[in-house]
């Protein structure tokens, strides 16, 4: 248990017995007692995100998860499949679960899953990811000094803003944490 007033983003605490993550976090100074902090937090089970106010001096009860390195397999659209990797043991998650994430993850791609109480609640794809191209406008040679972004669709179904350079067939690095263009590989 810790105050309120050290809770950052990016924690994840325990509201209601679910585990959540702290997006966002707003100290608010009152001009008598005790401030509020307002956190925005998101339900790592749902994925329902909402704000939560809590006084200064209250007490807020932080999750403790396991994360153990895995392997994705394949998705039914219902439920993502993934293997222990020192087990062989396999689980399913179900896809809201996995919400944006699934815009990262390609068969056989090592990921850690999160476990909450022996569930597993979520995971957390690597720091940066190769995808292909399968959809993008066609380069225009000498078309401007400057150069623009083009929309992309990768095979995941990300839509991202890539160079003029990179065409359809190309496998591009993207940053997971923003679903940021990095470089063509």
């Amino acid at each position: 248990m810790i105050p309120a007033t050290q809770v950052k983003p990016g924690m994840c605490i325990v509201v209601d017995g679910e585990p959540h993550i702290v997006l966002e976090r707003r100290h608010i100074a009152l001009g008598r007692g005790t401030g509020k902090i307002t956190l925005k937090i998101r339900n790592l089970k749902t994925g329902d995100a909402f704000e939560k106010r809590f006084f200064s001096d209250e007490k807020i009860e932080t999750a403790v998860l396991e994360e153990v390195e895995m392997e994705f397999l394949y998705n039914d659209n219902e439920f993502y499949y993934f293997m222990n990797t020192e087990t062989y043991e396999q689980i399913s998650i179900p896809s809201d679960a996995i919400g944006e994430n699934r815009y990262y993850i390609t068969p056989n791609i090592k990921v850690y899953v999160e476990f909450f109480e022996q569930k597993p609640i979520g995971i957390k794809p690597p720091k940066e990811v190769v995808l292909e191209v399968v959809e993008t406008e066609p380069t225009i040679k000498h078309a401007t000094a400057s150069a623009q972004y083009k929309p992309a669709v990768l095979e995941t179904g990300l839509k991202i803003q890539v160079p003029p350079h990179v065409n359809k067939g190309d496998k591009v690095r993207i940053k997971t944490e923003t679903g940021e263009y990095i470089e063509k590989v």
